[in-house]
């Protein structure tokens, strides 16, 4: 694999490329959590942990990151999303290179002495998470031992790896979970119910984030022999996954042979313990005006306006049977619902399954998007809301667009799919809690 195939390709050939589809794979490494030596801020040096750590970086847009640069000269926002340099594209990523290493020097970060597992805790006063972040073993998909469950586009992965190249560095985890309940989930139980952590914060959500540091060999290797049999599914953080794959897929084209780009920094958590939560990502189409999205759409679904403003609209859209999307952007919002059944049957690809081709973003792509609109189903044609659908509608009234508010895909729909081998359309699904940025990174060269 090498840099020619981050481009030119569609997300679903690029995502089979990427996460090795057809790789032969005939070794016999299992599911792996490996210690490594943590990177964190020093707060007798920053201060206050929450105004120095963010969410990841693909919630954060371009208002959250000026008031995130203004909130502290030390947060790591200037690491994840560099200010870019039109006349230097590179320039960026050096940058973000150099204030690395700078607060390494300075003291603003540092790195814990041992190698470690750390045992990471979200709360607040609705829901607890814990989990363990590592080292994760980088797998081809032929393995079945960590699962990607949505496309992914090559613009993004590209972004990521001229960053991890240039920084030398795992700067946030991506999001893993698995059926557990073996040792690993107690040892997580034990640590956080017993020992003092090393950092605790408080972010700006309300939202309490603790993390402990587990050093003992003896407990690393029966952590080690617990997650040897199993798998994991991608939860958040498949762009990041990719990147891992062509980074180590560089090293191994350059002989470079084994190293540190053959593990990516990790949050596991065990689903059967805590099970994440699963929201939905809402779409916004700036070239499309909403009231040609909804002429168009008549031709594919059932089209009716909602009069009683957002709350209602929301509250007819989740008690919608079957798929169905809500349209605003212009002043006035329409359910979608009932999609075409013969216009399905033309658009979607008969290489999926049935599965598949009922998910709610897979119709959304293929039906709306692509055919009934027109517009290329891509990350610079289409932009993404996490969560907010009032957010949503708001961007999309000031760029003149069109939002397309979706409820969340099934849990069971996504495990389905990504056990089956396939992929959901990306954006589909917004696990969570996702680890807070900053909490601890992973260098990949001492």
């Amino acid at each position: 694999m090498n840099d020619d195939l981050l481009s030119g390709l569609g997300p679903e050939e690029f995502s089979a490329r990427i996460f090795g589809t057809d790789e032969p794979y005939d070794g016999d490494a299992g599911l792996e959590l490996a210690p490594f030596r943590g990177v964190h801020f020093e707060p007798e040096v920053v201060g206050d942990l929450s105004a120095v750590t963010t969410p990841p970086y693909d919630l954060i847009d371009d208002d959250a990151v000026r008031r995130l640069l203004e909130s502290d000269v030390h947060n790591i926002v200037r690491l994840i999303l560099p200010a870019a340099d039109e006349k230097d594209p590179d320039a960026a990523y050096q940058g973000a290179r150099e204030t690395l290493q700078r607060w390494l020097a300075e003291g603003v970060l540092v790195a814990d002495p041992d190698p470690a597992l750390y045992v990471y805790e979200e709360s607040d006063a609705h829901s607890l998470q814990r989990g363990l972040i590592g080292a994760v073993g980088i797998r081809p998909e032929a393995a079945r031992i960590v699962l990607p469950h949505e496309n992914v586009f090559p613009g993004p992965v590209r972004d990521r790896l001229r960053l991890m190249t240039a920084t030398e560095a795992n700067l946030e985890p991506i999001f893993l979970v698995y059926e557990g309940g073996g040792a690993t989930s107690k040892i997580i139980d034990e640590v956080a119910s017993e020992a003092e952590p090393i950092l605790e914060i408080i972010s700006d959500d309300g939202v309490e984030h603790r993390l402990w540091r587990i050093t003992d060999p003896t407990l690393h290797a029966w952590i080690a022999e617990d997650l040897g049999p199993r798998q994991a599914l991608i939860a958040d953080g498949h762009h990041r996954y990719a990147t891992y794959r062509a980074l180590q897929a560089r090293h191994l084209a350059a002989g470079d042979g084994p190293g540190p780009w053959d593990y990516g920094l990790a949050l596991l958590v065990d689903s059967t313990r805590y099970p994440p939560r699963l929201g939905a990502i809402h779409r916004v189409l700036p070239g499309l005006a909403p009231e040609l999205a909804v002429k168009r759409a008549r031709s594919v679904c059932q089209v009716r306006e909602v009069t009683d403003g957002l709350p209602a609209a929301l509250a007819a859209l989740s008690a919608a049977e079957g798929p169905a999307f809500l349209l605003g952007g212009g002043g006035r919002l329409y359910l979608l619902s009932d999609p075409n059944p013969e216009r399905l049957a033309v658009v979607m690809p008969a290489r999926h399954s049935k599965r598949w081709q009922q998910l709610d973003t897979a119709i959304l792509d293929l039906l709306l998007v692509e055919d009934a609109w027109g517009v290329a189903a891509d990350d610079r044609s289409v932009e993404v809301v996490h969560h907010d659908a009032a957010a949503a509608i708001e961007r999309a009234h000031k760029a003149g667009g069109t939002a397309v508010i979706l409820n969340p895909l099934q849990v069971d729909d996504v495990l389905a799919v990504a056990a089956d081998g396939e992929r959901v359309p990306r954006k589909s699904t917004s696990f969570g809690p996702k680890p807070r940025t900053g909490v601890v990174l992973r260098l990949l060269e001492p």
